[in-house]
């Protein structure tokens, strides 16, 4: 049975083979796309479009940031009491819609004495608190320079 090149291009492109795995499944099959279909996902050679592969990939990796961030707290204290403790998604929202307050309101909350960690879930230590740290250290001496000045 001669089995015609368009016929292959269809299977070709349905089920993302070669040539020769298109026209080896349709003689398999005597010509019957379905059932070359069918024949070559029983086998495993139907393989995913490149461009929905991709997406897939995209879409994983924002699902996994998400989850990264709703498992992630900012905490904002000031003498061990706990000031704001909120999920870094939330925090993320809002300085994408509010970026001029929450930005004021973090210089605020750094310039009287507050500490801000990040917290999550099954983690000891983040590295980056260190560097909240450091800059919370920095923050205090520049306060305390300008209140010796200011009392002066």
């Amino acid at each position: 049975m001669s089995i015609s090149l368009e016929l292959i291009e269809k299977l070709k492109e349905r089920a993302n083979v070669s040539y020769a795995e298109a026209k080896e499944a349709l003689e398999k099959c005597n010509g019957d796309l379905l059932d070359a279909l069918i024949n070559l996902e029983k086998e495993d050679k139907i393989k995913p479009d490149p461009k929905e592969r991709k997406a897939a990939g995209f879409w994983a990796t924002v699902k996994r940031w998400v989850k990264n961030c709703n498992e992630t707290r900012l905490v904002i204290s000031k003498n061990t009491e706990t000031v704001i403790n909120l999920s870094l998604s939330i925090i993320i929202l809002l300085t994408i819609f509010a970026a001029p307050i929450v930005f004021i309101a973090l210089l605020a909350a750094l310039f009287t004495r507050h500490k801000f960690r990040l917290e999550k879930t099954g983690c000891d230590e983040i590295k980056i608190n260190k560097t909240f740290d450091d800059i919370s250290t920095a923050a205090s001496k520049i306060t305390d320079q300008v209140t010796d000045l200011i009392n002066k």
